[in-house]
């Protein structure tokens, strides 16, 4: 957003206001949205932290996956064991 400080001084000037008072006051209402506009704005180190913050939860969200994974394999393995123990026997009759 720009603020036309000459036009406002006119207008002001127009209005009966001297013209020390209305730049003045067009100085000072362009300050204000100046620091208005920046507070709204994101600064490099205010992103900068946000990526920080993305790359850590990122790295935490993989460290999770990974001992998903493991334990997954492992539940793998288990019931694998459990399926053989249980079809040994009905081959070892089948092949009696």
């Amino acid at each position: 957003m720009t603020f036309d400080t000459l036009k406002f001084v006119e207008k002001l000037k127009a209005a009966g206001v001297n013209e020390g008072q209305a730049k003045a006051e067009a100085e000072a209402l362009q300050g204000v949205f100046a620091e208005a506009l920046d507070a709204q704005l994101a600064t490099k180190a205010g992103i900068a932290g946000v990526e920080r913050r993305v790359d850590a939860l990122d790295a935490k969200m993989d460290a999770r996956f990974e001992r998903i994974d493991g334990k997954l394999t492992l539940v793998q393995w288990m019931l694998a064991l459990v399926v053989a123990a249980e079809v040994m026997p009905v081959l070892v009759k089948l092949f009696q």
